[in-house]
Formats: structure tokens, C-alpha cells, sequence
């Protein structure tokens, strides 16, 4: 089968399209036959090595993937040959073929086909699960997205909206910040321009959000930090910006605020059951109309260097999408 091949760590251009043997599901495992598999983020960060997990040299990057299960291994009865599924991981979903545990295997939403459903798990599964699980977000309140137009901020804005919060979308230009709006932001600041604290100060009567959802850092995050309300709390989703900001802890005490870690991956592994309610919710809201997966993007495999580039250069809005199948 053919399938993308990081044979050493770097950039997007040492990777390579090769043919490699057809996986065989071990006990706990199915197969999928991939159709589309979603880019995200931490696929650029794993195959340059930083990302807290680092597969064996040789490996197939991609976290997420949908397609139709063509195998099963030993001891799986919660997945049958025939079922249509989105599969998540760490890594393996950019080949034709991806043997996965069959607990990391959710089927598809009704309503999804297989592009839209491999831009579904992984941002509205982190997405859900920081707003609703880590920062109990209730309606009423105010939400400010970073990076709005992203992959996950994309599904934050939307979710938000769903959850009955007033969402201040945040971006670094106008097409991004459209594109939110779009999604059902009811605010927008464009913080390429204008201060994001005072753009929150404008929106907010000075009063500060409730919840601030970021997975940007740099130095967009302590502002973000001063910019929230009386028992605001900060969601730590990730470092598109590279750096990993340092917080003065006196502005928490200040504000009997929270500034809470977000690690869907591990918590998946952590609290299985949680995420499977959560899957069924998400996909309650996909049937209801409430929210709608988007790809901005889709490639073939072997353009795999073009694809990366809209990350590596922050181009990407929604999600980007490799058509395999």
C-alpha cells in the first residue's frame, strides 16, 4: 500500500510516498481503509520530533482518518468489517490502510462523508472537551477564541455558539477573522492591529471573559491572562506561536482565576467512557444543525509539502484534508 513516510526528522520536505506492507490488526485492533485523513497541527511538530510523542524512526505521520473498517483483530466486538469510522491516534492515518485500537475508533455522524468526517474528531473532540470539561463553559458567558480561524479554534467558535456563550473571535487578519464570523463569532478582534486587550476592553465594557480558549501562546497569552473577568479561567490548548509563554502568577490571585491544562490525548487514555459521551453529544449537534465540520483544503498524498506549507505558514482555515481513498 502506499503510504507518507518520515524516515527522519525535519521538515515536511524529508518526507517521502512510498510502498510499505499492508498492516494486520493485532488483538485489540481494526483496520481501516482510509479515505480521507485530517492535517492538524501536532502533525508538523511530531515528524520534526516535538511533540511530546515520538514514534520509532520509520513511521506514517496523521492523527486522524476516516474510512471503512476492512478488518478486526482478536477480541474486538465493538467494531464489525463494514462499519463507516473516523479512527484516532498518534500517528499512522496518511497511508491507504491504518491498523488502529479498536477503542480510538468512533463512527462517522450521521450526515458526514468521509472528508468532512476526517475534519470532525480531532478539533471538536479537543474542542468539546476544553470548553465543556475543563472550563465548565455555560451559557451566558463570554468565550474568547485565539487563533479563531484555525483547526480547533474553528470548532471552539462553533462550539461556543452551540453552548449559548458570546464568542469574541480573535485572529491575525481580516480574511481569518470573516471566516470566523462566518462560523457564528459574534465579535472580532484582529489583534495584528489592534491590542488585544484593549479590543477585549472595547467589547466587554472593561468587564474582561469568562473563558479565553488558546491555542496560540507566545505573548498573546498573558494579555489574554489579564484580559479575563473575576474567576475567568485560561485554557492551555497548545504553542502555534512557538513559544511557550511564562505567566506572572500574581494575575491569577488578582483575579481568582484558573489557568487550566488541555491534553485530549491523554485524557482519552485517561477517561475513555468521558470521550465516548462526548462523541455522541458532538454527534447529536452534527445531526441537530448546530455545527458543520469545514476543509478550506484538500490534497492528494504526494502533495504532502504543499499541504504541511499552509501550516507552517498559518494559511490554514478549518481544517486541510488529505483524500486518500
Amino acid at each position: 500500500m502506499r503510504a507518507l513516510l518520515c524516515t527522519r526528522l525535519g521538515p515536511a520536505s524529508g518526507l517521502s510516498v512510498g510502498e510499505v506492507d499492508d498492516p494486520q490488526p493485532g488483538p485489540g485492533e481494526v483496520v481501516v481503509d482510509v479515505e480521507a485523513a485530517g492535517l492538524n497541527f501536532p502533525d508538523t511538530l511530531i515528524i520534526e520530533g516535538r511533540y511530546q510523542f515520538k514514534p520509532e524512526l520509520p513511521f506514517t505521520p496523521g492523527g486522524e482518518a476516516a474510512g471503512t473498517v476492512s478488518a478486526v483483530g482478536d477480541g474486538v466486538t465493538s467494531v464489525a468489517v463494514g462499519d463507516r469510522v473516523i479512527a484516532l491516534s498518534a500517528h499512522g492515518a496518511f497511508a491507504q490502510r491504518w491498523a488502529v485500537d479498536a477503542r480510538k475508533v468512533i463512527p462517522i455522524p450521521v450526515g458526514l462523508d468521509a472528508v468532512a468526517a476526517a475534519a470532525f474528531g480531532l478539533t471538536y473532540g479537543t474542542s468539546y472537551h476544553a470548553l465543556k470539561d475543563r472550563a465548565a463553559l455555560q451559557p451566558g458567558e463570554t468565550l474568547l477564541v485565539l487563533g479563531a480561524a484555525g483547526g480547533v479554534g474553528s470548532a471552539a467558535v462553533e462550539l461556543g455558539k452551540a453552548m449559548g456563550a458570546t464568542v469574541i473571535a480573535a485572529a491575525s487578519s481580516a480574511e481569518k477573522l470573516a471566516w470566523a464570523m462566518d462560523l457564528g463569532a459574534d465579535e472580532a478582534i484582529d489583534y495584528s492591529s489592534e491590542d488585544l486587550r484593549d479590543g477585549v476592553r472595547r467589547i466587554t465594557g472593561a468587564r474582561g471573559v469568562d473563558v479565553v480558549y488558546d491555542p496560540v501562546g507566545g505573548n498573546l497569552t498573558e494579555t489574554a491572562v489579564r484580559s479575563t473577568a473575576w474567576n475567568g479561567r485560561l485554557l492551555v490548548v497548545g504553542f502555534a506561536a512557538g513559544d511557550i509563554p511564562a505567566i506572572p502568577l500574581n494575575l491569577t490571585l488578582l483575579k481568582g482565576m484558573s489557568i487550566v491544562g488541555v491534553f485530549w490525548g491523554r485524557s482519552m487514555e485517561e477517561e475513555p467512557e468521558l470521550h465516548r459521551g462526548n462523541f455522541a453529544e458532538l454527534a447529536g449537534m452534527i445531526e441537530a444543525g448546530r455545527i458543520r465540520p469545514r476543509v478550506s483544503a484538500e490534497f492528494d498524498l504526494d502533495d504532502y509539502e504543499a499541504a504541511f506549507a499552509m501550516f507552517t505558514e498559518r494559511r490554514v482555515m478549518g481544517k486541510a484534508v488529505f483524500r486518500i481513498g
